[in-house]
């Protein structure tokens, strides 16, 4: 009995990605579940020979790097029926046009969310002992602190406020559970009885700025979300207050955080910001409440590994005539990060 045609999937993305994704016994593994060529990393569909394997292709295996599939690359792409992304969102990588040509796509970004995840709860952690604080306190006088410098420190009863229960606000509202803390969340596709189930109480926007002592952002990036933390949202959160930003700069006001965090009344950390990077000029580099890092919460280094077997795994049960577990719909992106 002949063995069945593996399908004809092409790499798009940045080829730097690559090998990451799919070190060798993840590439063997692509390899025995489709025709591809794993030389062949697409960066520009208008490329000749882009081209003609985008032609060709039943499957594309996408990642950061990947040009948008708008309708002119779709119209070039007669077989295509799988998009499988090896990062997260696709909000930015696929639009009307593929929806309409009913395209299946899979993400890794239940993959993606997991260091998300884990750098805002080592983050709470920290900012509930005022680790940032007390580190240039003692850069600066080399003296330990005393009882009442340290008087406020600690994580016990520490009110923490969750913005938006996507992929990432779900996993680190797991790993906030074992924590002696009070967790808030406000989602509004969220019943409050699911906001109990996943150790939380539902709230309303204003009520969690108001009430937490650390408030963490995960709420994807979509107009309705756009600058959602204004000047006056920004000044309900408690004097000393922590604002954890994950998600996109674009959910802040910066002009509005910047006044906030220049006067010392609220204390940040922010692996995203509006723009990104910020300008060399910035005062929230030399600020010393202020945590800045490069967006590096996501996948890195030996975490890309995880986003690719997700893509293996996927492309493995499409051969055995399964569907895919991790689609994502045209629904899930206007209320899911």
């Amino acid at each position: 009995m002949p063995s069945p045609q593996l399908p004809r999937a092409v790499f798009a993305m940045d080829p730097v990605h690559l090998p990451l994704l799919f070190p060798a016994p993840l590439m063997d593994r692509l390899r025995q579940a489709a025709d591809l060529d794993p030389a062949l990393v697409v960066q520009d569909f208008t490329d000749p020979v882009a081209a003609d394997a985008l032609a060709r292709a039943e499957v594309l295996i996408t990642g950061w790097g990947c040009p948008p599939l708008d309708a002119g690359v779709l119209a070039a792409a007669p077989r295509l029926r799988t998009v499988l992304h090896a990062a997260g969102s696709v909000r930015s990588l696929v639009g009307d046009a593929l929806w309409e040509r009913g395209i299946t796509v899979s993400s890794a970004v239940t993959g993606n969310a997991l260091p998300v995840a884990e750098y805002t709860l080592a983050m709470i952690l920290l900012a509930g002992k005022d680790t940032f604080a007390h580190r240039e306190r003692f850069r600066n006088t080399h003296a330990y602190p005393t009882p009442t410098e340290t008087a406020h420190t600690g994580n016990v009863g520490r009110r923490v406020g969750v913005i938006g229960a996507s992929r990432v606000g779900r996993r680190l509202l797991e790993l906030l559970r074992p924590f002696d803390f009070t967790v808030l969340l406000h989602d509004p596709y969220v019943s409050a009885a699911e906001a109990a189930g996943l150790g939380a109480q539902l709230v309303s926007l204003e009520d969690l700025l108001r009430h937490s002592d650390i408030v963490s952002l995960h709420a994807p990036d979509i107009p309705e979300t756009y600058r959602m933390l204004d000047g006056e949202r920004l000044a309900l959160i408690r004097d000393g207050g922590v604002l954890i930003n994950t998600s996109r700069g674009a959910l802040v006001d910066p002009d509005a955080l910047a006044d906030e965090l220049v006067s010392g009344r609220l204390h940040a950390v922010l692996d995203v910001t509006e723009p990104e990077p910020l300008p060399a000029g910035s005062p929230l580099y030399r600020l010393p409440n202020v945590f800045l890092t490069p967006h590096i919460a996501g996948s890195l280094g030996n975490e890309l590994e995880r986003l690719g077997r997700i893509v293996v795994e996927e492309l493995e049960r499409l051969g055995a005539g399964v569907a895919v577990v991790h689609e994502v719909r045209r629904a899930d992106l206007a209320r899911v990060a």
